[in-house]
């Protein structure tokens, strides 16, 4: 005698120990790119930037500056300005000066967190779609593998959202100008590309 089990318990007793041994990770992840987990960190809690090889910050000031250092130019002088600051900067002309860099003894980058308050802007939002999802799972309707990857991507799309209209605190005038952007995390949108998920089995 063949006896079939249509009441799926063993599939079922499978679905909840996948869902107990994997959890869901969203953010910046060192493996893919150290680089942006130091920019999306010091964005994320701010930090106060000092200079470690020299005495200043040479900040660009305007699109050539950007995309050379002041080493590839020969003909740049300091200016000092009445408030104390200090410029590089060339002539431009007769009684014209183009500025160049600024020299910046320290830069304090505010906190812009992204992370933590897109989860808590989004937070309804997320916990509805993981219920809606859930349930398909509980009735073995949707695999754990696919409730994870269509979780994942969600969250991360509710994330880089809020990054993306993220505008406050504002950035300061010189890098708005170096970014044509008011945007304060956005540039050439590297930062938001960046954050992804991982789906981790224990």
């Amino acid at each position: 005698m063949k006896i079939h089990d249509e009441t799926r318990v063993p599939e079922f007793l499978k679905m909840l120990d996948e869902l107990k041994n994997t959890r869901l990770e969203i953010g910046i992840f060192g493996e893919d790119d150290g680089d942006m987990v130091m920019i999306g960190s010091v964005h994320e809690f701010g930090a106060d930037i000092t200079p470690k090889k020299s005495r200043f910050l040479t900040i660009p000031l305007n699109k050539k500056a950007k995309e050379k250092s002041p080493r590839d130019f020969d003909d740049l002088f300091v200016l000092h300005a009445d408030s104390g600051e200090l410029f590089l900067v060339k002539e431009k002309g007769q009684d014209s000066l183009e500025f160049y860099y600024w020299l910046a003894r320290s830069v304090k980058i505010p906190e812009r967190s992204f992370i933590r308050a897109g989860f808590d802007k989004n937070k309804d939002n997320m916990i509805s779609k993981g219920d809606d999802l859930l349930e398909q799972v509980i009735q073995l309707k949707l695999p754990v593998d696919t409730f994870f990857s269509v979780l994942g991507e969600y969250l991360v799309g509710q994330i880089q959202g809020y990054l993306t209209s993220l505008k406050e605190p504002p950035n300061s005038p010189v890098t708005a100008n170096n970014k044509g952007s008011s945007n304060p995390l956005v540039d050439t949108g590297r930062l938001r590309d960046s954050i992804t998920y991982k789906v981790v089995r224990d």
